[in-house]
């Protein structure tokens, strides 16, 4: 009797095919990169398929909650569910329920909005967000994806995390003249760049870190300068303000910067292991 299982490539995985799954996942994929939404046909000739291959997939995705039909256009959109689950099993869900009432007082201190920037592989992932308490504001939706290489809140990240990560991550190298740039970042403890989206808008942006000293988020502040009466604070005075609730933000999850001061505990850790960090932020 043959041993089908020994003739198989050693450095090959068994393949398996789930075409129902996949084609759900093909359809949350698509319009996840359009928030208007797409009808079912809209759908189908995007992804090449018939309209009776994924007629019963979108409206199982629609009864469970993954997708929203609205009802005078017919287009379907992707719901916050996606976002719900990842809360619940990563620690997104602690990281915002800390900093939500500290984003809350920032915007208001500033009156600008802020968001919180997570990686996710090789991207980065908004998973919070608090908008200007102004009558006039600019925001990023909750769930934008950004490129870490050109935006603010990835240089962030990329300067506080550990090289090893970093090098995983982009195996290849960085792009000519990141690294420098990184360096600079990690000394100053923050960064502030032009935004890579909007025009005359300033991004701002310091480093978020756990009990156990690893960065697990960028705190950013899209910053607007007001040209009229409106109540405003200076780019320095939103910076500073930045800074310090950042900093907040990681001593509620546990990390200190001083030996001499109090361990917070966080929510899932009794108690957090004493560490310095790595990159300062001084307190505004």
């Amino acid at each position: 009797m043959t041993d089908h299982a020994s003739t198989a490539p050693a450095d090959k995985s068994p393949s398996y095919a789930a075409p129902a799954l996949e084609k759900a996942i093909d359809v949350i994929e698509l319009l996840s990169s359009e928030p208007q939404g797409l009808t079912i046909s809209e759908i189908a000739q995007r992804l090449g398929r018939s309209i009776s291959e994924l007629f019963r997939i979108i409206v199982v995705l629609d009864r469970r909650g993954w997708l929203h039909k609205d009802g005078g256009s017919d287009r379907y959109r992707v719901t916050y569910r996606v976002l719900e689950i990842a809360h619940r099993a990563t620690p997104a869900q602690e990281l915002t329920h800390v900093a939500t009432p500290l984003m809350h007082s920032l915007a208001a201190a500033t009156v600008q909005s802020c968001h919180l920037v997570v990686v996710n592989g090789t991207r980065g992932l908004i998973v919070a967000r608090q908008e200007s308490p102004g009558q006039t504001g600019f925001a990023v939706r909750l769930g934008t994806e950004i490129d870490l290489l050109t935006s603010c809140s990835g240089h962030v990240l990329l300067a506080a995390m550990e090289p090893e990560r970093r090098a995983t991550l982009y195996p290849k190298g960085l792009p000519k003249g990141l690294a420098a740039r990184l360096e600079v970042v990690r000394a100053q403890g923050h960064e502030s760049i032009p935004s890579a989206r909007m025009a005359g808008v300033s991004d701002m942006s310091c480093p978020v870190f756990g009990f156990d000293g690893h960065v697990v988020a960028a705190l950013t502040i899209p910053f607007l300068a007001a040209i009229d009466d409106a109540p405003h604070v200076s780019h320095d005075e939103a910076l500073e303000r930045l800074k310090a609730t950042a900093t907040a933000i990681s001593t509620a999850l546990g990390w200190f910067d001083r030996v001499e001061a109090p361990v917070v505990p966080s929510l899932s850790v009794a108690t957090p292991v004493r560490r310095r960090r790595a990159v300062r932020v001084q307190p505004a």
